[in-house]
């Protein structure tokens, strides 16, 4: 750009002040009247010096500049007036060509630069990644080499913990909570109180059966009266079997058992141990007979999935490999109806305290979900408001929560694992 055209645009120079109508490339028209007396009045100009006079106004640059423009002439003043004309029109168009090009290929050039700035910074950023993520990776392996080696663990079929068959040897801590378990379990008269203590974080699989028989309240704390009971109960319920499991094809407990035969299939799909027609037939006795015992609520879907963790459990005491594959037929008559009936008894003792949840318009549910709605809004207020906004009802996501213990959103084995907790503070499923 020139000194002179650098100068207008300094200074606040007075524009023009009319609109001219556009004509197309030739701007203004040709008029050959009017062209031949400005080439005339342009022959008399002195040259322009820039380093001599500095340009006054908009008017003199534009004159300075509107030949470019005129690349077609009209053939007849082009014959009357052809060296200067062409001469004229030539020169300014190429120089303002050069100047375009100049001015795109400048601009291309920055744009090149600074494409290829954004590529090595985005290189550098990426290469930093990788390598970081390698470093990382080469941790984690080293990590992993350097600690013994362990099954992979289905989040579904897998229900035996740490301690199965097969698995690594425990170490000096599970050794040592081990035998406390042993030692409270073998005393006379048992302290619940610090079993329940030492159960909290987690129950060792070896005495969870007799734990969970005790913390739910189906055993007696005293050694001497634990056969006794056991015996006791157990003829009680299948006493229940003969008196009442033949009634469930009469007309007022069909519906109830029908339910309950649609249910069981339903139970864990994905383990094989729930699928075997003995398992079944199990499970089906259960419900009814609790149904049968509990006409205040009767069956009600989802209590279903509760009966699941006490017999995996139970199974597990006889039982030294992974459960989820065994064929329980292969167990004796007599075991499989000890199972059963503490299966039963113990099922029976949670859902005493929980009878609410599946009475007409279920209150107890209702109850537990109105108490986490207002934990949650005493914890993250946003997550609330955000629930509010969009008028999401807590009763929409979490009542089958509370109607299924969580049974539907964990695996098996973490299920078994948070029973431990459960049954040692009734009040998490109570209160």
């Amino acid at each position: 750009m020139t000194d002179s055209n650098r100068q207008f645009w300094k200074r606040s120079a007075k524009l023009p002040g009319s609109i001219q109508p556009v004509y197309g490339a030739q701007h203004p028209p040709l008029d050959p009247v009017r062209l031949k007396s400005s080439l005339h009045e342009r022959s008399r100009v002195p040259p322009f010096h820039p380093k001599s006079r500095k340009a006054s106004s908009f008017h003199e640059f534009a004159r300075n500049t509107s030949d470019a423009w005129n690349i077609e002439e009209d053939e007849r003043d082009e014959a009357q007036h052809p060296p200067f004309y062409q001469t004229l029109n030539s020169r300014v168009a190429e120089v303002t060509a050069v100047k375009v090009i100049e001015s795109h290929f400048k601009l291309q050039e920055e744009n090149r630069c600074q494409a290829s700035s954004v590529i090595k910074s985005m290189s550098e950023d990426q290469l930093h990644r990788i390598t970081a993520d390698d470093l990382i990776l080469r941790k984690s392996l080293q990590k992993q080499q350097s600690l013994p080696l362990r099954p992979i663990i289905p989040l579904v079929a897998r229900i035996s913990d740490q301690n199965a068959s097969g698995a690594p040897p425990m170490t000096v801590r599970e050794k040592t909570r081990l035998e406390k378990f042993r030692q409270l379990l073998s005393c006379s008269n048992t302290d619940l109180d610090e079993l329940r203590k030492c159960s909290w974080p987690g129950i060792p699989r070896e005495v969870r059966p007799t734990t969970w028989r005790l913390l739910s309240g189906y055993l007696p704390a005293s050694q001497e009266r634990r056969i006794l009971t056991l015996q006791r109960k157990r003829e009680e319920y299948f006493g229940f079997i003969e008196q009442y499991y033949d009634s469930r094809n009469e007309e007022n407990h069909q519906d109830t058992y029908r339910q309950i035969h649609i249910d069981i299939p339903r139970t864990n799909p994905l383990i094989p141990l729930f699928q075997q027609p003995l398992v079944q037939e199990i499970f089906e006795r259960i419900l009814f007979i609790w149904a049968i015992r509990h006409p205040a609520s009767g069956y009600v879907q989802g209590i279903n999935d509760l009966v699941t963790p006490f017999f995996v459990v139970f199974l597990t005491e006889h039982v030294e490999e992974d459960v989820e594959n065994f064929d329980v037929s292969s167990l004796s008559q007599d075991t499989l109806r000890n199972i059963e009936a503490d299966s039963f008894w113990s099922m029976s003792k949670l859902l005493d305290g929980i009878q609410d949840n599946y009475t007409f318009a279920q209150p107890g549910i209702q109850k537990k979900v109105k108490a986490l709605e207002e934990l949650v809004s005493r914890i993250d207020d946003q997550v609330h408001c955000h629930f509010k906004k969009y008028e999401v009802e807590y009763l929409q996501f979490a009542f089958r929560w509370m109607n299924n213990l969580l049974m539907r959103e964990l695996p098996l084995r973490c299920t078994i694992r948070l029973w431990d907790t459960y049954q040692v503070d009734s009040n998490i499923l109570f209160s």
